[in-house]
């Protein structure tokens, strides 16, 4: 060790001490801003290796994800973590971040019988000719019966022409009167080369198996050897969508004229003249009710012009998560709910990114607390009443609890991190998470699943057909795509009402004076199953 210089005065050396004594409080204080940004590093590289490597990665430990990419194994803090945790805890908390309990045993899979309403062609095989002589005595052995197996088969998709010879009827005697002839039945697009069938299997490959319209069109050419261009699908699939529009109007004003909506976006690409040599990033807004219409509504942007045109006057329940658009809409009365699974999935990835603690755990297994309500509200068949009780019983207490803990596990987090951000998040949209459970609010689900749900056919489609051709054909895909979901949310199999609902519409379109005749409101989806149900019943 340097010794002081011996001509220094005491003074000198005071000063020259403080010199020193600073500098190690700027060390220590830069090296505590480097262990907080070393650990906000680490935390953005595991997300983007969790992101990376999908679902199933929400159960990767460390030691897992650093065979992958050399990620920094468990460290004994995490251990020390998680044996803090009651069992009881650690079962539930194993429950709620992978999905699965904590012991299930794995049962075989069983064999399903197939439907007894499906075709059977049979086929017999023989015993091969040595063994139909027995080779004690020396007799033709006698049939017993038949071992017999079923599967399931399939032969390829038949293409054929449909061809329509329409009647015409002249009088022989007075030519003058000219000929009748039969009248040319509705169809979806008039004078089109495709058949409604063909239309409506197009509609439904493109929307609900997300099968492009240029791989429909190669697998046509390789089964049937026919050319049908794209261009000749995507105009079908665009008339579809026109026709549907009023509908979905009729969808939405459904919607806004009930008691509670769920609301939800994402984005999809579309070509516009906007972006000059790239597609333009739209979306798509969706609004639904649980066990009612979902109504997509295409726009150009994220902003608040959306949601504040298509819910202008609604005064009642919205749903959605915590992004700022949602605010200030709709009109005076509307009462605006929060998304608890929104605020789950945030602690949920912080307890995979922070593995120095066990607070996002806690915060994730007294949020389960919560669900468990609902899970036992909704097995137990309760009506909206019922549940409402419930909540009113058993959440003030836990929902206190959670508030104290989110407060405390706040502020002992860096306000950068995941947690630190999780309890922003949560704390601030406290008023109208906590709301669910107040009086009057039994209809109200404790997160917006049903609309993320609705989201991920489109988060499937655009992995695939990609993109949306223009921005007039953003509305009509958002048409097919509201008539399609709600079918599918009311049980409605939507290849039979389009191809009964679609001619109508047609008709309805090109002959304004039978519009009086076929009002729109009895072609909705929920319409259509109402008067199926009763002709079902007069024919009982």
């Amino acid at each position: 060790m340097e010794s002081a210089p011996q001509n220094l005065t005491p003074e000198q050396l005071f000063e020259k001490l403080e010199a020193a004594l600073l500098r190690i409080a700027l060390l220590e204080e830069r090296n505590l801003r480097l262990d907080h940004r070393n650990f906000l590093l680490e935390e953005k590289i595991r997300l983007l290796l969790l992101k990376k490597y999908g679902s199933g990665a929400e159960t990767l430990n460390d030691a897992q994800l650093t065979l992958l990419e050399l990620e920094p194994g468990v460290c004994a803090a995490e251990v020390a973590a998680e044996a803090a945790l009651s069992p009881e805890d650690k079962a539930l908390a194993q429950q709620l971040l992978t999905g699965a309990p904590s012991e299930k045993k794995r049962n075989r899979p069983v064999r399903a019988p197939l439907p007894q309403n499906l075709e059977r062609k049979e086929r017999t095989i023989h015993v091969p000719a040595e063994d139909c002589v027995c080779s004690q005595c020396g007799e033709a052995k006698k049939l017993i019966g038949y071992e017999t197996s079923e599967r399931l088969a399939i032969k390829p998709v038949e293409f054929y022409v449909e061809v329509t010879k329409r009647e015409k009827l002249a009088c022989a005697s007075c030519e003058e009167m000219g000929a009748s002839t039969a009248p040319m039945p509705a169809t979806i697009i008039e004078k089109g080369i495709l058949a409604d069938n063909f239309v409506v299997e197009t509609v439904l490959k493109k929307f609900e198996d997300h099968q492009p319209l240029y791989r429909q069109a190669v697998g046509i050419k390789r089964d049937a050897q026919i050319e049908v261009s794209q261009a000749t699908l995507s105009s079908s699939v665009l008339k579809v969508g026109e026709l549907l529009f009023g509908v979905g109007e009729l969808l939405r004003s459904e919607l806004l004229s009930g008691a509670y909506i769920q609301a939800d976006e994402t984005t999809v690409s579309v070509q516009s003249e906007r972006t000059k040599g790239k597609n333009h990033q739209a979306y798509l807004w969706v609004y639904s009710r649980p066990g009612g219409p979902v109504v997509y509504d295409f726009q150009l942007g994220r902003s608040r012009e959306g949601p504040a045109h298509f819910l202008v006057g609604f005064e009642a329940r919205l749903q959605s998560d915590g992004y700022a658009a949602y605010g200030k809409i709709g009109g005076p009365g509307l009462l605006h709910f929060g998304c608890w699974a929104h605020v789950r999935r945030k602690f949920v990835d912080a307890s995979k990114l922070d593995v120095r603690d066990a607070r996002s755990v806690a915060v994730v297994v007294a949020i389960g607390k919560l669900y468990e309500l609902e899970r036992v509200a909704r097995e137990g068949g309760l009506t909206p009443w019922e549940r409402e009780a419930l909540r009113l019983r058993e959440c003030p207490a836990l929902l206190a609890s959670l508030k104290a803990l989110l407060t405390q596990s706040g502020a002992g987090a860096l306000p950068k991190s995941a947690l630190g951000r999780a309890c922003t998040y949560a704390l601030k949209q406290w008023e109208r998470l906590e709301r669910y459970a107040a009086v009057g609010n039994g209809m109200v689900e404790i997160d917006n699943n049903w609309a993320e749900n609705a989201l991920r056919t489109i988060a499937l489609g655009r992995k695939n057909w990609m993109q949306i051709g223009s921005e007039g054909s953003g509305p009509k895909v958002a048409a097919i795509l509201s008539v399609l979901a709600t079918c599918k949310r009311l049980g409605i199999k939507a290849r039979d009402y389009l191809l009964e609902v679609l001619p109508r519409l047609s008709y309805r379109a090109t002959r304004p004076e039978v519009q009086g005749l076929i009002p729109l409101e009895e072609l909705t989806p929920a319409a259509w199953q109402r008067a199926r149900a009763k002709a079902e019943e007069t024919l009982a």
